[in-house]
């Protein structure tokens, strides 16, 4: 048993990144009855929806899961009623101050973790009272920290500072990976691009296809001033690109960004004029495969890794 295993009650110290449009039920309780954290991701669900997805959920796992609530969307207060209704036993929180909603899920019983890309703001949550970070580095797809510190520094900096349990995330897709950052202080991972290509997740078959053929360098974090996000480089990316050589206001990035154009990318498959989200770790993704199989080549990989390793 470990800090993160205990905490949630899991087999395994993984934890299924709540990503939009990718996270329904059917991949979180996949992750679940596979030994590690499933968790829905509410950000790209109405209020409505994400009961639907779970009730689902419950009634496929008997296993624990979690909803993972990026605190910037409207709907905050009816999402956080839903959960507490339905009975959600652990919440993920992202992009905000993890005081406005802490001590409010703590009281109905909630575990709650806040999502973090620097030591400073992984000392706010545990003042917050959280009982664990994800701390995630640059290498992650979607929405980014201003920092821009990557995995392999920012893991053992956050150690230092704070006492609470500590997921990694951000470039984590393989056993190694999983080792490599549990050797620098991680109790736990949080992975999000290979469950993105898995059977189970709710993204389009042709995104998912998108992801392995993404390779190095095909990635890249823009949109700064509204919200740090690492897309693909597909038209949709080459046009902010082409938009940023004007010089443009921050009301003339939004207009070009408009409504739903991550929906648009990953979830209805527009590969050309949607948002197209993955961290750089799609490189070493070659197969869309069951989570099941997933979960058993990350604990495979790191006990061989782990042998390798004492005998180095």
């Amino acid at each position: 048993m470990n800090k993160i295993t205990q905490l949630f009650n899991i087999q395994y110290p993984i934890i299924q990144g709540g990503m939009i449009w990718n996270s329904g039920y059917k991949l979180a309780s996949a992750v679940s009855n596979a030994g590690g954290l499933g968790l829905i991701g509410a950000g790209s669900m109405y209020p409505e929806v994400l009961r639907e997805h779970i009730q689902k959920c419950k009634k496929v796992t008997s296993k624990p899961f979690g909803v993972n609530v990026p605190m910037l969307y409207p709907n905050i207060e009816e999402i956080m009623e839903i959960i507490v209704e339905e009975g959600v036993k652990i919440v993920f929180t992202s992009a905000g101050n993890p005081k406005t909603w802490t001590s409010f899920l703590k009281e109905k019983g909630i575990t709650v973790v806040h999502v973090v890309s620097s030591s400073k703001f992984a000392l706010k949550a545990q003042e917050a009272g959280v009982d664990a970070v994800v701390a995630e580095g640059f290498e992650a797809g979607g929405h980014n920290g201003r920092e821009e510190t990557t995995t392999l520094t920012l893991i053992p900096m956050v150690k230092e500072q704070i006492q609470i349990p500590l997921i990694a995330a951000g470039g984590i897709a393989t056993g190694r990976g999983m080792l490599a950052v549990m050797i620098l202080g991680a109790d736990g991972v949080q992975i999000g691009s290979r469950f993105a290509a898995s059977t189970e997740s709710s993204a389009h078959t042709d995104f998912k296809q998108t992801i392995l053929e993404t390779k190095e360098g095909d990635t890249q974090v823009t949109l700064k001033e509204l919200a740090p996000v690492r897309l693909i480089k597909n038209k949709f990316y080459q046009d902010i690109q082409e938009l940023y050589t004007k010089c443009p206001s921050t009301e003339e990035l939004k207009q070009l960004l408009g409504r739903a154009r991550a929906k648009r990318g990953m979830f209805e498959g527009d590969l050309v004029e949607g948002e197209l989200e993955i961290g750089q770790i799609a490189g070493l993704i070659h197969e869309i495969k069951p989570v099941k199989e997933i979960i058993e080549i990350i604990i495979d990989e790191f006990e061989i890794a782990k042998k390798e390793a004492i005998q180095l």
